[in-house]
């Protein structure tokens, strides 16, 4: 059977957890789309761990973690994070990437920043991980497949002369920067050739067998709903699709093969980067939330930035909950909200003078203000708590209410930080 697990809102939803979590019962767990440009964080007995790129089943010795044709692969990346698995003492995982995904090369996040840079105040508030560039190349078909490095090397210089033909011409003109060589680009995929070989291959072929041999698979989505080049506060998102939908495509998977849709909520609201947040704080109030929230605060995992804050906004949540098609929702850091007398959610909008219910596309989204209402809070720590029924009334309550406006049954409550902070409904 095939699970996606994803978010519903900006991201940091909680979902490495979650994946982490449902993994136990998993054969292979596959990363489908995005970068290194977010992280999920995981906590277990080999201690914190930001996870950019490979799958959160790396933990499970059972597991095999694919990285899909769908992700934005940058091997300096790969090579870092496995080598603080085996730095930790983590068993060596089980990793097989996608001869089909494509290569983040240095010129992506050198452009990245130069694009950033030139923008000035009106920047997309990028990670400069040079995703968008990534996938501007994929798409206009100057991007490296991993499976290239292994095949024709006079036919891959062809390529590479063509790809920085054009770079050049974008360095010269727009940036005002040194432009770069074919012979340092091959060296550098060289380079990356000689790293990769112990884990490239087939996956499409892997994961039609273990589909046919009735394997269970877990999808891994980045970021959430709201940051889809598609259903999200375009322009103001990531450069990949991060709805379940996408798990097809960039896993290779039949999509009558996806039978549950795991979106994760997080009990408030946070964002790293720019773009709408109708539910947005500021000031202490927001640096109380920060403070209180996540593992030790909420700062994004890949920068380190202070997430920006804000409550529970159901609006975003049912809408992100439609769009990636959930059959369940897991309900995170729930307990994080202990400290307050009252919590207010954001229930609708106000749009013009007119109150909606509906999430709306972004011209009208950026007038938007949040229509909030107060329930009560529980005022204690509800961490470690197995049974819902042993949660607070307060607590339940606001549990239900979130899962009625959403429309979708929470299946799964986060209760803190660690694996075992987990309640199943």
């Amino acid at each position: 059977m095939v699970k996606a697990i994803v978010g519903a809102n900006w991201g940091d939803e909680g979902k490495g957890k979650i994946t982490d979590v449902l993994a136990n019962d998993s054969d292979v767990v596959i990363r489908f789309q995005g970068g290194a440009n977010a992280g999920h964080t995981i906590i277990n007995n080999y201690g914190k761990f930001a996870l950019h790129q490979l799958p959160s089943g790396v933990f499970h010795r059972n597991i095999t973690n694919i990285i899909g044709n769908g992700v934005a692969f940058s091997v300096e990346n790969f090579v870092k994070e496995m080598k603080e698995l085996e730095d930790r003492g983590v068993p060596t995982p089980k990793v097989l990437i996608s001869d089909r995904a494509q290569i983040v090369m240095p010129y992506h996040i050198a452009f990245d920043c130069y694009e950033e840079e030139r923008l000035g105040k009106n920047s997309f508030g990028s990670t400069k991980s040079g995703i968008a560039p990534f996938y501007s190349d994929k798409y206009s078909k100057i991007g490296f497949q991993i499976n290239e490095l292994y095949d024709d090397i006079d036919c891959l210089k062809e390529k590479i002369a063509h790809a920085v033909e054009i770079k050049n011409a974008t360095l010269k003109n727009l940036y005002n920067k040194e432009e770069i060589t074919v012979d340092e680009i091959f060296d550098k995929l060289m380079e990356y050739k000689e790293l990769l070989a112990p884990y490239v291959g087939d996956s499409f072929t892997f994961i039609r067998k273990a589909l046919s041999d009735g394997k269970n698979i877990l999808l891994e989505g980045q970021l959430g709903s709201l940051k889809d080049t598609d259903f999200g506060i375009y322009p103001m998102v990531t450069s990949s699709n991060t709805i379940a939908g996408y798990g097809a495509v960039g896993a290779g998977i039949p999509p009558y093969e996806i039978k549950e849709v795991v979106t994760v909520v997080k009990a408030y609201s946070s964002a790293v980067g720019a773009g709408e947040f109708v539910s947005e704080i500021f000031g202490e109030e927001a640096n109380k939330l920060r403070n209180f929230g996540g593992d030790g605060g909420e700062y994004g995992a890949t920068t380190g930035r202070p997430r920006r804050m804000g409550w529970l906004d159901l609006v975003a949540s049912r809408y992100g909950c439609q769009v990636q098609g959930a059959t369940t929702v897991a309900f995170t850091v729930i307990d994080a909200l202990g400290y307050l007398d009252e919590i207010p959610v954001c229930v609708a909008y106000e749009l013009d003078g007119e109150i909606i219910d509906y999430f709306p596309s972004t011209t009208k989204l950026k007038r938007c203000k949040p229509v909030l209402k107060k329930l009560k809070g529980w005022k204690c720590d509800v961490t470690g708590i197995k049974k819902y029924e042993d949660l607070p009334k307060e607590c339940r309550e606001y549990i239900e209410f979130a899962e009625k406006e959403i429309g979708v049954h929470i299946g799964i409550v986060s209760n803190g930080p660690s694996r075992e902070d987990i309640i199943y409904r």
